[in-house]
């Protein structure tokens, strides 16, 4: 009898440890932290406007744009922010398309703007730097070529500077853009787009908003950010030696001059929703891979012992420390299967987790739908999509997959813009398999 209330006693207390991490890593500071920004968003500061609005710069780095380019440029155009306060940069970084064509046509439908195409070294981190010693604005302001600014964005990320002078750089809202969203499409690539958009909302406006309370933004965004111009000039530039660039110059602005990154959640940027898995999966290893370059590069005299007193120790570790225990979780349950754990209490310890990780989309939901109150199209459109919150924690357990797969990827590979991509690895994956079944299969007859 006794041995077998201590096995029951041990396999409930694994069982319960097993279950409770993700509860205590991942879903109560979740709740905590949205719970805090439904309060700081019933109780949002009034921006006022400045007696004079200053000149700003514009930078777009130009990549093989022909596509996009113009209706990039027409979106600074017809912003609310006057045009002739509006210095437009673009960087050509060695385009091998018509980007030049795109951009003449631009120029003669919008004579009234100061813009200008410079050509550059290869790469957007070099494009960038070279356009910052082009720039004469009070503010910089870049933006990717393949997305459009929401008419009042340029406006209210200077306004939020103007309000704030210990704001030395922000970074604004990104949204894949919901008319591109709504096409015709198959089924699957539209979930997945569905659930992009859902991912990016509260990224920003849950997820980012939350991190810069504390000047702890972990990462302006490389498509839309912002800067004192006075403060960019006194960084080591954008770090042309890393995937994450932006993350870099994040960590400059923040840690090494010790000044106030935020997020304007009120200038949005559109950009294309993904065009498939195979994008997303090439895309997230990118993320990943920069997101190690810059940590490494940055983080020194790391140990467990700060994670309560250094958010970057809890970032690193929530983020990569973690994927390890998140791939482990999912495998470990058919483990448990053979040691005659209950796959009852498996398959309900799931659920449970699984409805406590909706809870937490939906908290952030309701905040996402009062920080959009200001956009009446944008917020009637997330709101419709209320039912990706049940599918959203699927689509987070993919993407930590191929993070995972970034992370192990480079510590074997030569960083590069474009990873393989997954039918790809899948079937190299494949090959190694069926080659190593082989080998056994002769060892045996030997």
């Amino acid at each position: 009898m006794g041995y077998w209330l201590n096995l029951t006693l041990f396999k409930m207390g694994f069982w319960i440890t097993w279950a409770l991490i993700p509860i205590v890593v991942e879903i109560i500071p979740a709740f905590v932290s949205g719970i805090r920004l439904l309060i700081k968003t019933f109780h949002r500061k009034r921006l006022t406007m400045p007696a004079k609005m200053p000149f700003i710069s514009l930078m777009v780095p130009v990549y093989n744009s022909e596509e996009t380019l113009f209706n990039c440029i027409q979106s600074i155009h017809d912003s609310t922010y006057p045009t002739e306060l509006v210095q437009v940069i673009l960087a050509d970084n060695q385009s091998t398309d018509d980007s030049f064509g795109a951009f003449v046509k631009a120029q003669n439908k919008f004579a009234d703007m100061n813009m200008q195409l410079i050509h550059t070294q290869r790469g957007k981190a070099s494009a960038l730097n070279t356009a910052i010693y082009e720039s004469i604005g009070t503010y910089i302001i870049n933006i990717d070529s393949d997305g459009v600014l929401e008419k009042n964005a340029l406006m209210n990320m200077v306004l939020q500077f103007e309000n704030d002078y210990k704001v030395a750089a922000l970074t604004g809202t990104i949204l894949p853009a919901k008319k591109m969203i709504r096409q015709k499409k198959p089924w699957h690539l539209k979930i997945l787009q569905y659930n992009e958009y859902f991912e990016y909302a509260q990224a920003f406006l849950s997820g980012r908003t939350i991190e810069a309370r504390n000047n702890q933004l972990f990462t302006m965004s490389g498509a839309f950010s912002a800067f004192r111009k006075e403060a960019l000039l006194n960084t080591f530039m954008y770090n042309v030696d890393t995937l994450g660039e932006d993350t870099d110059m994040t960590f400059q602005i923040r840690d090494k001059l010790k000044r106030k990154v935020a997020i304007c959640t009120s200038a949005i940027f559109y950009i294309e929703p993904i065009p498939s898995l195979d994008n997303l999966y090439t895309q997230r290893q990118r993320w990943q891979r920069g997101e190690i370059e810059v940590m490494h590069q940055h983080t020194k005299n790391i140990s467990v012992r700060n994670f309560f007193n250094d958010f970057l120790i809890r970032r690193m570790m929530i983020d990569h420390t973690f994927l390890f225990p998140k791939m482990i979780w999912l495998f470990a349950s058919i483990a448990l299967l053979f040691f005659r754990y209950s796959a009852l209490m498996m398959g309900m310890s799931y659920v449970a987790i699984y409805l406590l990780y909706i809870l937490v989309s939906l908290l952030n939901y309701i905040c996402v739908r009062l920080l959009l109150r200001d956009f009446p199209d944008e917020n009637k459109f997330y709101a419709h999509q209320w039912w990706v919150a049940f599918s959203q924690p699927i689509y987070n357990f993919i993407c930590s997959c191929i993070r995972l797969v970034g992370t192990i990827n480079g510590m074997t590979e030569i960083a590069a813009w474009n990873s393989e991509k997954f039918d790809q690895e899948a079937k190299g994956v494949g090959s190694i398999i069926r080659s190593d079944f082989k080998n056994l299969k002769k060892r045996k007859k030997e």
